[in-house]
């Protein structure tokens, strides 16, 4: 278990990310079209997991256009935004906000993602929503970065992480 906090108050995830140089799991999102994308499909790309607990907030928002303003100067990357909402809100903030450069996931479904990459919270007013967590993967599909941002409230690091790419 993990413990982070939620405007100062503690709270907690199923375990903790997927370990530096380790191979990142695979897993079962849902796209915006409601069609099913999995990791193996990215095979051969650099990818960013910016993970979230809901496009309907003023941070997750922000790491979204962040890394959407990010993505678009980056090299054989593809940033995916990754959170629990309806494909339909993703949809909607998207298309309200001009987001093109990054793939909106959702893990609506079945769950799955949080519990595989040990993100999901397991109490607190967020129970059930992913934790805010940064994970880089190479184009051997290995993990080379890992932040899950202490304070729930705060933006992640966006530097260490875009460092880490081009270190990939």
């Amino acid at each position: 278990m993990a413990t982070v906090t939620l405007k100062g108050n503690e709270i907690h995830t199923v375990g903790n990310l997927p370990a530096n140089g380790s191979a990142a799991p695979d897993f079962k999102l849902t796209l915006t079209d409601l069609s099913a994308r999995s990791l193996s499909e990215y095979e051969g790309r650099k990818l960013v997991l910016n993970i979230f607990p809901s496009i309907d907030t003023g941070t997750c928002a922000a790491s979204v256009r962040q890394f959407n303003k990010e993505a678009a100067e980056l090299e054989n990357t593809i940033v995916l935004c990754i959170s629990k909402d309806l494909p339909f809100a993703q949809t909607r903030f998207c298309g309200a906000e001009g987001i093109e450069n990054v793939v909106m996931l959702s893990d609506y479904k079945d769950g799955n993602f949080g519990k595989t990459y040990q993100v999901e919270f397991t109490d607190g007013p967020l129970q059930g929503l992913l934790s805010r967590s940064v994970v880089v993967i190479n184009e051997k599909g290995n993990v080379v970065y890992s932040e899950q941002v202490a304070e729930t409230a705060e933006e992640p690091n966006y530097k260490a992480a875009l460092e880490a790419l081009m270190d990939a």
